[in-house]
């Protein structure tokens, strides 16, 4: 039964990010805006299993989380699939202290991607509609999701990194 865990540990937490997206913890909210959830996950999966398992699995996350979402107008899929592309190009480096601060700058990176996809889709479908300074509070909602994405990604996607490592190691034994 320990073995069945521990090669399943990434998939196990791939079933919590729907679960903490829904939750919403306010007490990790900055601004009333949470971090990119998924990226957490994202990233550390992509690096270990390369960027067609990081398109394949952003596709998915899209997919779930799109399902969760009450307004079905907008979709988060082309965003996560993007980084999942882009974070699987990234190679492992040695360097530990290095190594935290480029998840936080990495992440960072993909969520203003996926904020700024998400931000254009109802920019385009509202375009007429409404005024444009009706929008700044939409960069500033980008931007706080940025900072706490990056700001906790250091530690979310080194932990998640070395479950990653240990469970494909247990598994190739």
């Amino acid at each position: 039964m320990k073995k069945f865990f521990i090669k399943k540990l990434s998939i196990i937490f791939f079933i919590f990010i729907p679960i903490i997206f829904l939750w919403h913890p306010n007490w990790l909210g900055f601004l009333g805006v949470q971090p990119y959830w998924p990226l957490f996950w994202l990233l550390p999966w992509s690096m270990i299993n390369g960027s067609i398992n990081g398109v394949i699995f952003g596709l998915f996350l899209g997919l779930i989380l799109d399902s969760l979402t009450l307004d079905s107008n907008f979709t988060q899929i082309p965003g996560l699939i993007l980084c999942g592309f882009f974070f699987g190009r990234i190679k492992l480096h040695s360097d530990i202290f290095v190594g935290h601060f480029r998840y936080g700058l990495i992440c960072a990176f993909g969520s203003f991607l996926c904020g700024t996809l998400y931000f254009l889709q109802i920019l385009f479908k509202n375009f007429s509609d409404i005024p444009f300074l009706f929008y700044v509070t939409s960069f500033q909602n980008i931007l706080a999701e940025v900072f706490l994405t990056g700001f906790l990604a250091p530690l979310i996607c080194s932990k998640l990194l070395r479950i990653f490592k240990y469970s494909r190691r247990k598994l190739q034994k």
